[in-house]
Formats: structure tokens, C-alpha cells, sequence
């Protein structure tokens, strides 16, 4: 497969108001923004989008959004995964007949499957769809990790193309690297490692605080990728205190607090994540005050 993502991907939140329902014109506007602020690809509906508390409507509602707004001026990487093979599979049908570029399905949660499990789901999903797929692997919510070997065995899948790491494990990505066989498209999935990931071999980060901050994250990226090493450093130790602030409670209770702040989507987030406390709002305020987005 031809697919490729580099650079500044986001990880978008779902805009919701007050009462929990969808806010699809601030959504709108929200992915149109990203868009101009140089996000290379929109990752619709995966953790940071809430996608546990979705409805399956609401899902496809924004995915649909999302590739109906971006209009082909970037990719959608379109969140797709479920502890279910057979609900994944239609998540990922959904995403390729409304025109996303590639779905992004996580290791199944909860069920707790072996590494073969793991292989015959990602299997199963490719084979019924025929559509590139991006595992998105992380332990820490997933409970399960993929190994390197059940990776480098899907790989030889044309289907399989990459991976959204959030293991923040730094040698991982040289493992995979010395493991597949074929250009494998590695995105981590840890604002605070991006540029570590860079150097141990990675293509672009798949971010929580680009939805806040999508030019400079940016503009990390694009330094690395253009030599600027000092730069992209200096990008990073900025970002550093705001990466800190938006993960002190679950994401994305924190990054949602963000972006009311500086006027770009509403906070509410839905149950069982409540509104963040009191002393992450002012950690939050003072770092968006740090970074230059605030005051």
C-alpha cells in the first residue's frame, strides 16, 4: 500500500455541549482550524475522541465530518477499533466507504487475547475489508501488548501499513524496524517522547496536544524533518510543561479543559470521566500561559 503519514497527526476530541450531545459545528470548525495550523492527518474518534462513550451513529457521525471538512486537503486516519472483531470490521468498512484514508484499530481491550488472538483479529478485519490499517498499540488501556513478532507477522499483510505506538517504550520502534520486512509506517503515540521517537526511527507522532497547540507541534516536526535538530529540541522543551499538564488526569478530561480556555470547543466530557478538579485547571491555565497560547 501507498500509505504514508509524516509529521503533526491529531488526535481530535468530540466537542460536546453542556448536556453531552455532539456539537457538530464546532467540530466543524474545530477540524478546518487543524487544518490551517498545519496538521498533516486528522485521527478522528480514538481515545482522545471519546470513542468508548460513542454511540456507534455519533461515531460514523464523526468520521463523516471529519472527511467531509478536511476535503481531501489531508488525510483521516479514522479511529475504527473494538474489543469486538466483527464490530471493528464494520468500523472499518464504515471508514473506507465514506472516504477515509486509513483506519486506525486498537488492540482489543478487556478480552485480554493472546498474541495469536491478536494476530487472527487484525487478520480477520484486513481480509473482510481490504482497507490500510494502522494497529494502535497501547498497553496501558488495552492491557495487552502486541510483540514485536506479532507485529512484524501481521506486516506482511499489504494491509497492514504502520503502527500508532504508545508503549513509550523508545527501543520498540528500532525493534520493529529490524523486525518488518517492508517500509512500516511508525507514528508514536506520546507527546512527550515525539522527538525521542523521531531518532529511534519514526515518522510523526499521533498527538493529544496538537489539538491545542497544532502549529507547534507542527512546526517540531517539520524542524526534525528539515535537520533543525536545536530547533525541534527547543520546540519540544517548550511543549514539554504542556504535555505534563494535559495527561495529571485521564485524557481527555484535561486537553478538553484546554481548549475552553482559549475558546476553541466546549469541556464537557462524558461519563465516567468527570470535570477535571480544581488544581488541574490552574496547572493547565499556568501552562498554556508558559507555552504563549494564553495572556
Amino acid at each position: 500500500m501507498s500509505i504514508w503519514f509524516e509529521g503533526s497527526i491529531t488526535a481530535l476530541i468530540t466537542p460536546m455541549k453542556q448536556d453531552g450531545s455532539l456539537d457538530i459545528p464546532t467540530f466543524e470548525k474545530f477540524v478546518d482550524w487543524q487544518i490551517q495550523e498545519g496538521t498533516a492527518v486528522l485521527a478522528p474518534v480514538g481515545t482522545t475522541g471519546e470513542s468508548p462513550t460513542l454511540s456507534h451513529e455519533e461515531h460514523r457521525k464523526i468520521v463523516e465530518v471529519a472527511v467531509k471538512v478536511a476535503n481531501g486537503r489531508v488525510p483521516v486516519l479514522a479511529g475504527a477499533g473494538s474489543n469486538s472483531t466483527s464490530e471493528a470490521i464494520e468500523m472499518v468498512k464504515f471508514a473506507k466507504e465514506i472516504g477515509a484514508t486509513a483506519a486506525l484499530v486498537v488492540t482489543p481491550y478487556y478480552n485480554k487475547p493472546t498474541q495469536e488472538g491478536l494476530y487472527c483479529h487484525y487478520m480477520s478485519i484486513v481480509e473482510a475489508t481490504e482497507f490500510p490499517v494502522y494497529i494502535y498499540n497501547i498497553p496501558a488501556r488495552s492491557v495487552i501488548d502486541m510483540s514485536v513478532e506479532t507485529m512484524a507477522r501481521l506486516a506482511e499483510n499489504p494491509y497492514i501499513v504502520g503502527v500508532k505506538d504508545a508503549t513509550a517504550n523508545l527501543v520498540r520502534p528500532i525493534q520493529v524496524r529490524r523486525a518488518v520486512k517492508k517500509n512500516f509506517n511508525q507514528l508514536s503515540g506520546e507527546d512527550g517522547t515525539a522527538i525521542s521517537f523521531l531518532a529511534a526511527g519514526g515518522d510523526g507522532c499521533i498527538s493529544v496536544t496538537a489539538n491545542i497547540a497544532p502549529k507547534l507541534c507542527a512546526e517540531m516536526q517539520q524542524a526534525w524533518k528539515d535537520g533543525h535538530i536545536a530547533n525541534a529540541m527547543a520546540l519540544q522543551d517548550r511543549l514539554s510543561v504542556l504535555h505534563d499538564a494535559l495527561f495529571i488526569e485521564s485524557n481527555p478530561g484535561p486537553v478538553k479543559f484546554a481548549a475552553s480556555v482559549l475558546g476553541l470547543a466546549g469541556e464537557t466530557c462524558r461519563l465516567p470521566l468527570a470535570p477535571v478538579a480544581e488544581k488541574t485547571r490552574i496547572r493547565v491555565k499556568e501552562a498554556l500561559e508558559k507555552v504563549g497560547l494564553l495572556g
